[in-house]
């Protein structure tokens, strides 16, 4: 499956949260996955943990769709953010889109990314102040922020209700 969908172990390995060497044990038959690992794996595939498992192929679709239940998320409950991860593992790490939602007080707090990476958020409810590298901007519903994501920065939510944006992150 990583193979018909373009992904190397990297892209997999970063998608599913599972080391390359273990990735590459389990399609070698040198290693059998946990079930949480097969549960990572089928989440950053888009599948079932049985279609995962199963030895048939099945044809490629025309028209592939995810119900919301299949769309892999990201939770930092620490933090009081959700990352719903709404592009295809084939693209990641070159373009990703999220939906991220803040809770009142939530912050997604990011280290720098590779040399080049840039990031595109637009608000579909609330506000958020966006940091990078000590600058500080407000962004209001509706609007769009775009900046450099090599730097440290930080998306929080320093309003009183939910806010819920479009994040997309383009690896150069």
């Amino acid at each position: 499956m990583r193979l018909e969908r373009g992904l190397t172990l990297e892209d997999l390995s970063r998608a599913a949260g599972v080391s390359k060497s273990m990735l590459s044990q389990i399609e070698r038959e040198k290693a059998n996955p946990t079930i949480a690992v097969a549960w990572r794996l089928a989440n950053a595939l888009g599948v079932t943990i049985a279609e995962l498992l199963s030895s048939e192929t099945r044809p490629v679709e025309q028209i592939s769709i995810l119900e919301p239940h299949e769309t892999p998320t990201l939770s930092g409950d620490h933090a009081g953010y959700v990352l719903r991860i709404l592009g295809p593992m084939s693209l990641a790490g070159k373009y990703e889109w999220y939906e991220l939602t803040l809770v009142a007080g939530g912050a997604l707090v990011s280290n720098p990314h590779d040399p080049g990476t840039t990031e595109h958020l637009t608000m579909l409810h609330g506000t958020v102040d966006i940091e990078v590298d000590g600058l500080k901007k407000k962004l209001k519903m509706g609007g769009t922020a775009r900046y450099d994501a090599d730097k440290p920065h930080a998306i929080r939510n320093s309003g009183k209700t939910e806010a819920k944006a479009l994040l997309v992150v383009i690896h150069r």
